[in-house]
């Protein structure tokens, strides 16, 4: 079955200050942060696998730098979160697992050869980096059995950070949908996912990436840190 991922790139990125969408951002080698998950997305997965992207703020400029993939459009951009705009996502892309991940984020194009292993057992995850925990990121902690347990930025004694990749298992979407639609439009992803484990039963497995980059690009200097990647 063709692997579908969904990128979340309908918000403004007011934070990194450009006039463009945040993923149309230009990185060092002459790639943006979008091109850059196409070709390592591709690059795992094959030509075949399918991407929709979310789209919202100046949603014409992304059509236009990338129109051979599908698209589902937040027309709430501006008044909603990552949690609504994987909403529409999800409802659009069938009853299978789906691979999705933030529009801002540059990262190790092995990060996804790692993550094939759980999606062939369609093994639901996040992907984490326990080399830091920054009260400003969304950190996480664990069950004895080593399941995901807690995921925001308000988790106290996190053991590490999610990334912004993550996956669902077609067993547990229905579920992850029916909370994302419960959540307040101001909620992240994350708040979905908690619940679903809470409420659900949902094993979400934390997929360990702390040897290789990932840069979610919110501010300048991290658009500088990710060019030190690239």
């Amino acid at each position: 079955m063709t692997l579908h991922t969904v990128i979340l790139a309908a918000g403004m990125g007011s934070r990194l200050g450009r006039s463009l969408p945040k993923p149309l951002t230009e990185l060092g080698d002459g790639r943006t942060i979008m091109a850059q998950q196409h070709d390592n997305i591709r690059a795992a997965f094959g030509d075949g696998a399918r991407i929709t992207t979310v789209v919202g703020y100046r949603a014409e400029a992304v059509v236009e730098a990338f129109p051979d993939v599908d698209y589902v459009y937040n027309e709430r951009y501006d008044q909603t979160n990552t949690s609504k705009s994987l909403l529409r996502a999800l409802k659009a892309t069938g009853k299978g697992g789906v691979l999705w991940m933030n529009g801002d984020v540059v990262f190790d194009p092995r990060i996804l050869g790692r993550a094939i292993e759980l999606i062939d057992r369609d093994q639901s995850f996040v992907t984490v980096n326990t080399a830091s925990v920054s009260d400003e990121e969304v950190k996480y902690t664990v069950t004895a059995e080593g399941f995901i347990r807690a995921l925001s930025k308000t988790v106290r004694g996190g053991i590490g950070e999610a990334v912004g990749i993550n996956y669902i298992a077609r067993a547990d979407k229905r579920a992850f949908i029916a909370q994302l639609g419960r959540v307040d439009d101001q909620d992240y992803f994350e708040r979905g996912l908690e619940l679903a484990i809470a409420e659900n039963g949902l094993l979400l497995e934390p997929l360990d990436i702390s040897d290789l980059y990932a840069v979610e690009v919110d501010f300048a200097e991290d658009l500088e840190r990710a060019n030190l990647y690239v």
